[in-house]
Formats: C-alpha cells, structure tokens, sequence
C-alpha cells in the first residue's frame, strides 16, 4: 500500500465496469486510489458491479463502500455526494468516469447518419451526467479550500468522423472542464480531464465486439495497430496512473489540463 493519497475521500462515478478479460477504468481507478490510501465511494448505476470493486478493494486490505445511483437523475446525482458527506465526510476528489457509446436499438455515426434517440441518450449520460455530479460536489468540496476533479474525456473528443454524438459529448466535457476549472480556481478546487486513446478495457474492445460481431481477437489487434507507441494499446491502469496524479497533491498546481493517455495518438493530429 502507498501514500500518495494518504487520508483523502475519493468518489468514483462509474466504479463498476461492463463484463470482459480485461480492468475497466472506473475499477482500476478506485483500487488503485484505494492502494494508495484513499477512503472510497464506489459508484455505479448497478450496484453489483460496484461491489465486485469493493470486495476487491477490501481483499487488498483497503477502505471503500458501494453506492447505487443513475446519476442522469439530478436527485440521484445529489444523493451521491450526501453518501459521500455521510460515509466519508466529505470529497476531497471527485473522479467522473461514466460515460456510453451507442447502445441496442440506437446508432451513432457521422452527422447525415446518427439518429436523434443515440445522440439524446449518450449527451445525457456522458455530458448532463457529468455535470449533475459536479454541481451536486462542488459546494461539499469548496468546504475544504482544496480537492480535485478527474473527468474522463476521450481523445474522440479532438478527433474521429463516425461517431458524432460521442465525440460531441467528450468535446463538452473539455468545455466543462475548463469552466469547472475557471469557476473554482480561487477556491482551491482544481478539474482536469483524461482523454484517452485506444484501450484495453472490455467496453472499449469486449463491447465493440459484441456490437460489430467480430471476434475479441480481431477487434483488439486492429485497435492495436493503430497505436503509434509500439503498436499496442493502453490499458485501464495506464488511465489510472493518470488520475492518481491528478487527484493528488502532486498535481496541486495543476488546473484546466487536458491530458491525452493515448500512446502518441493525439501528436498526430493536424
């Protein structure tokens, strides 16, 4: 066990990951956060999902409890942070890990393509989500005169053509970032994103699979080839490592970053 967040409450939205072989960001964050000293409130609209972390968290000998909220809900995302006040006493760092692509029934694409139920949904979720439980933090995390908050953007945010309302909802999580930023700079509250590239985690390479019926294989060396650092993708801790800093005080004078974890992807644009 480390120290790096030694005696801070960590709260992670999207604590709980989609089934596959691979550690889903939200997971790897909460445990890592948790090996490094931190109390933390798992979040995770199922509940079972964010008790698989716990019990994981807990098996390692460090400190978390579970939380079931659908923080699209404006009641559910006040009540995460009301759990954290009671739980933990208060936020030290809020980490805003939920986000979704296109689900059954809908589909996004280029903009002549997408229909309107896939870009609702997935604003709702990966933006108005977000924001819901930033504004429910805030007001908790300006108490302390310091604190941390850790969204998890995506490099789709700066580049892509064929998934419209995803890359718009990660461009608007930059934007809110960097106002969250401006808006609590003088209260010592500081909001960075991560904006990853091409993962391994069972959303990004299980769920395209499933979506696109290929095999996993295939779906995972065709991303990986992609990759200009040694043709091979990042996985969920490398995010997490990304975060760690973040959250910590290591990064204390550091606000309004947007941070690629993306294996030189992002060098690449323009």
């Amino acid at each position: 066990m480390g120290d790096r967040l030694r005696g801070k409450r960590a709260v992670v939205v999207g604590a709980g990951q989609t089934p596959g072989d691979t550690i889903g960001n939200g997971r790897a964050m909460a445990m890592l956060f948790a090996r490094e000293g931190a109390r933390v409130l798992c979040v995770d609209r199922m509940i079972e999902r964010a008790e698989e972390t716990v019990a994981m968290i807990r098996a390692e000998g460090g400190e978390a409890t579970a939380f079931a909220a659908d923080i699209v809900h404006a009641d559910q995302a006040t009540a995460v942070s009301a759990a954290a006040v009671e739980e933990l006493g208060g936020i030290d760092v809020l980490v805003n890990n939920v986000g979704i692509g296109a689900g059954p029934g809908v589909s996004d694409g280029p903009a002549h393509h997408a229909d309107e139920a896939a870009f609702d949904r997935i604003l709702d979720v990966n933006l108005k989500g977000m924001w819901l439980t930033t504004k429910a933090a805030v007001p908790v995390m300006r108490e302390t005169g310091a604190g941390s908050i850790v969204n998890i953007s995506s490099l789709a945010s700066l580049a892509g053509n064929n998934m419209i309302a995803y890359e718009v909802s990660k461009a608007a999580v930059n934007r809110l970032t960097l106002s969250v930023a401006t808006a609590n700079a003088k209260y010592g509250l500081r909001c960075n994103a991560i904006l990853p590239g091409l993962m391994d985690t069972p959303m990004a390479v299980d769920g395209v699979a499933r979506a696109i019926g290929r095999p996993v294989a295939d779906v995972r060396a065709a991303r990986a080839a992609r990759v200009p650092l040694k043709a091979a993708m990042g996985s969920a801790w490398d995010t997490a490592y990304a975060a760690l800093f973040l959250a910590s005080d290591e990064s204390k004078f550091v606000t309004g970053v947007l941070l690629p974890v993306d294996g030189g992807m992002s060098a690449r644009i323009g």
